[in-house]
């Protein structure tokens, strides 16, 4: 096990409780992702919490194959796009942004700063059945956590909280995060039934939950687990599974450009190719360049 405790998904669940939760801590795959653009300071605090909160709600899934994303858009914001996804423990995500305008904002823009009004799209992919699923929610709160909350409030009936740190120093970021949810009439992967907000054991376990300190999720020799314990150690039962090491995963390739390419009528890839017949590709995600003949 990595001595820092970076780059890991701790799953657990309280039996006694019917709750279910997951925590992650992300450091030099971060860092890597970061890396592919020169990002000023806010917007790199940005994608941090965005991949935070990506591999927490990712990390629900349990099929081989399936994959989370989250797109956030805005209708004039000075961030036209944020995509991230997160697929067997592979995370990638990318910021399209306004630097002239970001850059008459302070040094800690709020979300409505940045995006004013816009849309938080959450996309679950089941690998197995290829089933696919999507909430739409508006992008209001304080952070990108507290619109995934308003989600599975509206749109899946869990209630749930989010807690996100974010934190840079010399150049490098950390960032960690806290999922809970409380499954009723039973533990996970049973059938949710009654559920309710104000449910004596949903509010134990949130404001315990909710009590995390930021340091605490970006302290990067503190093991998550030591985290759970400290929050949650009056109760009789805590189970805690090790999930998926992560990394930065990119899937851009020639042979998927190329796939993409031969789905345009030829008048269109005609347009596309420069004086040389080649289509020049950036990746935004990765900042990979490839120049194709077709």
């Amino acid at each position: 096990m990595d001595d820092t405790f970076f780059d890991r998904i701790l799953s657990f669940t309280i039996p006694s409780r019917n709750a279910r939760g997951r925590a992650v801590r992300l450091g030099p795959a971060l860092n890597i992702i970061l890396s592919a653009h020169d990002y000023p300071p806010a917007i790199r605090h940005l994608l941090g919490e965005a991949l935070v909160v990506t591999v927490l709600l990712g990390a629900l899934l349990k099929d081989e194959g399936s994959q989370l994303t989250i797109q956030a858009q805005t209708e004039g914001g000075i961030v036209d796009l944020l995509a991230c996804d997160y697929r067997g423990g592979e995370m990638r995500g990318y910021v399209k942004f306004d630097a002239e305008r970001l850059a008459g904002l302070g040094a800690n823009p709020s979300l409505f700063a940045l995006f004013g009004k816009g849309y938080l799209a959450i996309t679950f992919d089941v690998g197995t059945t290829g089933q696919r699923y999507q909430g739409i929610v508006p992008l209001e709160g304080d952070s990108l956590a507290q619109a995934c909350e308003s989600y599975f409030a509206q749109s899946e009936q869990v209630p749930t909280i989010i807690r996100v740190g974010v934190r840079t120093e010399g150049g490098n970021c950390t960032a960690g995060g806290l999922l809970i949810q409380h499954l009723a009439e039973g533990e996970e992967g049973r059938e949710r039934l009654h559920v309710r907000m104000d449910h004596p054991d949903w509010e134990h376990v949130s404001i315990m939950g909710g009590s995390v300190k930021h340091d605490e999720l970006v302290d990067g020799i503190l093991p998550l687990e030591q985290i759970i314990w400290r929050l949650f150690h009056d109760e009789g039962e805590i189970r805690v599974e090790q999930g998926a090491l992560l990394s930065r995963g990119c899937r851009c390739d020639e042979t998927y450009y190329r796939s993409v390419l031969s789905r345009f009528p030829e008048e269109e890839r005609q347009e596309m190719r420069d004086d040389d017949g080649v289509v020049a590709i950036d990746c935004a995600f990765c900042s990979k360049q490839f120049r194709i003949v077709i």
